[in-house]
This record gives structure tokens, sequence and C-alpha cells, in this order.
């Protein structure tokens, strides 16, 4: 899969699939009460075409490269993963709003519940599938392209993103 014409991203599903996803996340939102911000999502299949199995939806607040920090929402849903990857610079920490994740870090496995909060330093191998609809914030350094590393070689470019 290529750039998705609407955002220029790559790695994201077609037209559809898209246009379903968005739609799911925003009916998630209404149901938990909450508004996600007014930005276009990136809506990730990982060049896989199975982004109900394997993908999320992300909503940026922010993404500032020369101030070091990001801030973004990503969305999961019921036994969505987000395949394991990790980042030689970039230091994230996870908040689930709602719901909960698996989270498997470095091949061990921890349950996220709504209002935990999981720091991952570079270089940790992490993984996480929504149980159930899952709403998480990311807090991390900036988010770059070619900073994420993922075990499937056949994700993004060579398992690079």
């Amino acid at each position: 899969m290529g750039n998705n014409a609407e955002t220029g991203f790559p790695f994201q599903p077609g037209p559809e699939e898209r246009t379903r996803a968005i739609n799911r996340c925003q009916q998630l939102a209404r149901q938990w009460g909450l508004t996600l911000p007014a930005v276009e999502p990136i809506v990730l299949d990982f060049g896989l075409g199975r982004f109900r199995e394997i993908g999320e939806a992300e909503f940026w607040v922010a993404n500032e490269e020369q101030a070091g920090y990001c801030g973004k929402f990503l969305l999961v849903d019921d036994g969505q993963t987000c395949p394991e990857h990790y980042h030689r610079r970039k230091h994230e920490t996870f908040f689930v709003l709602e719901g909960q994740v698996s989270m498997v870090v470095n091949g061990r496995e921890t349950l996220l519940r709504q209002g935990d909060t999981l720091a991952m330093p570079p270089g940790w191998k992490h993984r996480f599938t929504g149980l159930g609809p899952a709403l998480i914030l990311e807090v991390s350094m900036p988010s770059t392209q070619g900073d994420n590393f993922f075990s499937d070689p056949r994700i993004g470019n060579g398992g690079i993103i």
C-alpha cells in the first residue's frame, strides 16, 4: 500500500475502510462523551491491508519536533493490534483514557486499564491489542518517520515506517 491521497501519510487503507474507521472513532468518542481533536486522523493498516485486525487510528494533537514533544490519541477497536515495534530515539508514555489493552513489552504481557500509565523507553519492543475498544493518550518525544522499527518486515518499507 502506498500513500493515502487524503492525508499523504503512507500505509493507510483505501477510502472505504478509512471512512468506516473514522466513523467508528467518532461513534466511540460520542459513546465515551469525549471530543477528539479536529484533525485529519491517520488510519494505519501498516501496509498489510488488514486494518480491522492489525491497525489503529491516530489523532495527533501536536508533533513539535523543534520543541521536542508529541501528543496524540491512539484508538484500537476490540481485538485490533498495533504490531510489535520499537523506536531508537523516541521515548513514549501511554495513558489509557478508555477501555483496556493488552500491552506486550519485551515479550511480557501487561493488562492496562482505564487510568493506567506506562512509560516506554527507546529500544523496548512493544505491541498492544484492544480488549474491547480502547483510547490511549500517547505523550512522547516527536514522532518521526524512519524511527518505527517493526518485527514484521512486511510492515512499511522492510519493517520501517
